[in-house]
């Protein structure tokens, strides 16, 4: 198939669609249940425990960035009493 062929296919084209309709009316229908095809049917509803996660989300970022910041030592020691792990989390400013 040349180039040629493509464009002059593309040339016939005709849309077949009913908003490139040339009936004002036609178009207004069209675009009038297309709006109503993306509107909610019915009201979502939320679950409380989903509310209830939502706000302590919102209370814990709030309080983080209230807060000051802190620098964390965590030392964890074996049974037999020697060191695990010794980790610091300086504080960054």
């Amino acid at each position: 198939m040349s180039e040629w062929t493509r464009i002059s296919d593309l040339s016939q084209f005709e849309p077949r669609s009913p908003l490139a309709s040339s009936d004002d009316a036609v178009r207004a229908q069209t675009l009038r249940s297309l709006m109503r095809g993306l509107e909610p049917h019915k009201p979502v509803r939320q679950k409380m425990s989903d509310m209830l996660s939502v706000v302590l989300t919102l209370s814990q970022r709030t309080r983080r960035m209230v807060m000051p910041r802190v620098t964390i030592d965590v030392d964890v020691f074996g049974p037999n009493g020697n060191r695990a792990l010794r980790m610091y989390m300086p504080q960054d400013d």
